[in-house]
């Protein structure tokens, strides 16, 4: 058998592990800028505004002296 005398290190698996660890977060985050592009995009297109209902407050700062 050509794997009977195969040993793989410990250090080699967590290597390997951070590796792939590594490779599924850096395409989430590329996925994640190629969605967020793209919902931009078609909004922009079809002129849909998502900061339509929202409500934003005033960055007043009212200061009473006494």
């Amino acid at each position: 058998m050509l794997y009977k005398n195969l040993y793989i290190d410990p250090s080699v698996m967590t290597y390997l592990i951070q590796v792939i660890a590594g490779v599924v977060i850096a395409t989430g985050a590329v996925v994640a800028v190629i969605f967020r592009k793209a919902k931009k995009k078609v909004s922009n297109t079809l002129g849909i505004d998502e900061n339509k209902n929202k409500e934003v407050e005033s960055d007043d700062i009212d200061v009473h002296d006494n």
